[in-house]
């Protein structure tokens, strides 16, 4: 009998599920109330990138003199923009319902919720309410921009982050409140854009999970640009006047400005799921709770996936999620294979310059007290990074001492996000730095600096 395969989200994990559990011969339905796609993917992630590849544009602009160019004062388009975002979008929602379609997935526009372990109830967009039978479900409602009480977001003034791409209009002063990687690509997009900005950092560091070594090269940056740091600070209110806006932190510190955008992370999407008819465990935080590496909830049939999950909010992790998941539901992981590790997953942050980094970090290892060989080669070694006008930043490879196996890295430079998938390439197969160090590599290249830094 075929496998009847029910999904409820239709963003990376979802469409990945999918696309493989129909190649294996499933019968799938998919869900979806947003987009095809993912609401966080092409609503927040994609459109957030676009813009911040035009504020590059425009910070390259500015340097070009330093080639041996007039430098241009270039301005910004607010319709051509917003075209350009859009048609983005719409071409990626469009090339995954076509390949979906193909495949003979049926898309369902609505409301996804289980009314017992087994059905499922989509109340659709027309006002109607389909019911499924399924064999296999996997949840991946993804995640919403997390609002806090205190903060009334009118998307005019005061911004939850899919009112930015793009606002009404630029800034004039931009308050960013959150500095993890939201934040700090908020920072970077907005003052390439020619905001003033100011960022209320909670902690003393800017992004305070990643190194800090990382963490003030960006700092150092943001300065240099004039971005203002009220660091140590925890927002508590907005106030909004005919002026512009005030955000009060609880140090008894004011920023002022004419916007602020909250950018302090997502809550998941796990009310109205039937949940609780299904016999789902979710933790205290709403995320679905699972029971092994295979993403099993507490319902051996039903899968959670994404956001959803409360593992790593990456559309990366996601769509591997729902790939491993789907092979598993549809009988596939009887053999050995490898399984989801975490802790290899590689992560960029799309600010100036990019932040990319994979695996263990240095000071993790020094606060478990592992004996590690840590080599760092700045950008400013590397000929196509003078040649390209931007020497800024480095490379950074974590290593075993006695066996040479590489255990992680970050970059901070051009195309860091490009780069680090050798790095993480070599964390995930085992690789040792003689293996990149040996590599006969394009010259001149930045990849150069992975190589030196690993030799």
């Amino acid at each position: 009998m075929t496998t009847r395969f029910v999904i409820i989200g239709g963003g990376p994990a979802g469409v990945e599920a999918a696309t493989h559990a129909a190649r294996f011969g499933a019968e799938v339905t998919v869900i979806e109330r947003d987009v095809i796609g993912g609401a966080a993917n092409l609503w927040d992630c994609v459109p957030s990138k676009a813009m911040i590849a035009t504020g590059g544009a425009m910070s390259y602009l500015r340097r070009i003199g330093g080639m041996g160019l007039d430098p241009l004062v270039p301005s910004v388009d607010f319709e051509l923009l917003r075209a350009r975002i859009g048609s983005i979008t719409s071409h990626l929602e469009s090339s995954k319902t076509q390949l979906l379609a193909s495949q003979g997935v049926r898309i369902v526009k609505g409301l996804g919720r289980m009314v017992d372990a087994h059905t499922i109830v989509a109340d659709t967009a027309d006002g109607d309410e389909l019911t499924f039978e399924a064999d296999a479900v996997l949840l991946a409602a993804g995640s919403r921009p997390r609002i806090p009480d205190w903060a009334d977001v009118d998307g005019d003034r005061v911004l939850a982050t899919r009112d930015a791409y793009p606002p009404k209009r630029i800034p004039d002063h931009l308050i960013v409140i959150g500095s993890g990687v939201t934040g700090v690509e908020f920072v970077h997009m907005f003052s390439s854009l020619g905001s003033e900005v100011t960022l209320i950092v909670s902690r003393q560091q800017v992004l305070p999970d990643k190194d800090p070594e990382v963490a003030a090269e960006l700092e150092d940056n943001f300065l240099e640009r004039g971005v203002r740091l009220f660091k140590g600070a925890r927002a508590e209110s907005i106030e909004r006047s005919d002026e512009g806006v005030h955000v009060g932190c609880d140090d008894g510190r004011v920023a002022e400005g004419s916007h602020a955008l909250l950018a302090i992370g997502s809550i998941p999407n796990s009310e109205g799921l039937g949940l609780a008819e299904a016999g789902v465990e979710v933790n205290d935080w709403g995320y679905v709770v699972t029971t092994d590496h295979h993403l099993r909830t507490s319902v051996p049939h039903i899968y959670v996936a994404g956001d959803l999950s409360g593992k790593l909010p990456l559309s990366s992790v996601a769509s591997m999620q729902g790939r491993k998941i789907a092979e598993h539901a549809m009988g596939f992981h009887v053999r050995d294979h490898r399984h989801l590790d975490y802790d290899k997953a590689a992560s960029a942050i799309f600010t100036e310059p990019e932040i990319a980094d994979v695996g263990l970090a240095e000071a993790d290892a020094f606060a478990e007290g592992r004996k590690i060989r840590v080599t760092k080669v700045p950008f400013s070694a590397s000929a196509k990074a003078l040649i390209n006008n931007d020497p800024r930043g480095f490379v950074k490879i974590v290593s075993d001492p006695a066996t040479g196996v590489i255990l992680g890295g970050s970059i901070v430079g051009h195309h860091a996000a490009e780069l680090i998938s050798v790095i993480a390439l070599a964390v995930t197969a085992g690789l040792r730095v003689t293996d990149i160090a040996e590599s006969l590599l394009v010259h001149p290249a930045l990849a150069e600096a992975l190589a030196d830094a690993a030799d």
